[in-house]
């Protein structure tokens, strides 16, 4: 039996290890000799972060949660390290397949490598090439003693090559996060959110989301941003998903106007709803870029570098940095009409998580030893 030890900690990696696991089901059905193990860490946790995850994606329920949240870095870091070490050693796996770049995939995976344990990176080889981000520090540590790599893009391919890594160790396969996507478009859900009394009106708002320290921790920049938004949006519904303490602070600081409008975190299925129906997106987030790529919808990273320059020059991404100055003739040219329409990226077609796992079995199945 080929045993895969699957880590999830956070938000982002539920939708990169869903399509994996329904495509281990799908071998094991098959007759293949493959199974798996899932391990939440607790990196992160409440009902819209993870419950509503597992719910919605099909996810089923972890074989053990780690419950190793909280804390600084450092410290979550070592929880999860300690945890995740007793947890390999009682249920030993041929690989410990790790997805992204969040604490839990760099931890995860030092302590798979000082058990001697194979480990496979998905999403591997992206790089921002800013180490003030701890995802850049998580993806490089992780990267170093990765066995095998799955990647999204020629560009990761590129940054691999340049590491040094042989190019019998790299897997190009595609974005699992659009698989999930994919498989998911028809059961968006409409939170029916209503703006004085009418439902929002398709690309007639805009959707914003703002969570990264150079964007929300200097009190005059963020004023300064969330203005610069206000001020060259037209007359258009600004909807942001925020946390309620978040949304207080920003009440706080002054920031506030009718058409900018707070409303709680939402699951993954009402949260696309609105993108895909969005006149655009203006976010920090990583992830989202590749989501707007896919649909179709104009986005505008705040943000001075990214990890994903394929959105870039393949899709309908924008990096505009995180000067709030910078915003203007970007909206003007959206709301001018003049967005680039973007294409297609080379395999972000949702097979990716069957190629994982035919690769997998074809690199591992021959020389296959069962754990002790």
């Amino acid at each position: 039996m080929f045993r895969i030890t699957i880590i999830a900690g956070a938000r982002p990696n539920f939708m990169k290890i869903a399509p994996i696991l329904k495509a281990i089901e799908k071998n094991k059905s098959n007759g293949e000799e493959i199974d798996f193990r899932l391990i939440h860490t607790g990196q992160h946790y409440d009902k819209k972060m993870s419950g509503s995850f597992f719910e919605q994606l099909g996810i089923p329920e972890p074989h053990a949660n780690l419950e190793a949240g909280g804390g600084s870095q450092a410290e979550q870091t070592a929880n999860i390290m300690v945890r995740f070490e007793k947890e390999l050693q009682d249920n030993p796996a041929d690989v410990v397949l790790v997805v992204g770049d969040v604490t839990s995939t760099m931890a995860c995976s030092i302590t798979a490598k000082k058990l001697n344990t194979q480990v496979v990176h998905v999403e591997a080889g992206i790089r921002s090439g800013d180490l003030s981000m701890p995802e850049e520090i998580n993806r490089m540590v992780t990267d170093s003693i990765t066995d095998h790599f799955f990647t999204t893009s020629e560009v990761a391919n590129k940054n691999l090559r340049k590491a040094g890594i042989e190019e019998g160790r790299i897997h190009f396969v595609g974005n699992t996060m659009i698989d999930t996507l994919l498989s998911n478009i028809k059961n968006f859900i409409d939170p029916e959110i209503q703006i004085d009394g009418e439902i929002l009106q398709e690309k007639k708002y805009f959707m914003l989301t703002l969570h990264r320290p150079a964007n929300v921790d200097e009190e005059e920049k963020l004023k300064a941003l969330m203005q610069a938004i206000i001020d060259n949006t037209g007359d258009l519904p600004i909807i942001f998903p925020v946390h309620p303490r978040t949304a207080k602070i920003l009440i706080n600081l002054g920031i506030s106007h009718d058409r900018l409008h707070f409303i709680e975190p939402l699951s993954y299925l009402e949260f696309n709803y609105l993108v895909k129906k969005a006149k655009a997106v203006v976010t920090d987030s990583g992830g989202i870029t590749e989501e707007t790529t896919v649909m179709g919808v104009p986005c505008l990273t705040l943000r001075d570098n990214t990890e994903r320059p394929e959105t870039i020059s393949m899709g309908t991404n924008e990096l505009v940095g995180t000067n709030p100055q910078n915003l203007k003739p970007y909206l003007d040219k959206l709301m001018a009409g003049e967005w680039k329409k973007g294409g297609e990226i080379p395999l972000w077609d949702g097979k990716t998580a069957n190629r994982i796992v035919q690769q997998l079995l074809e690199i591992y199945k021959p020389n296959l030893k069962s754990p002790n």
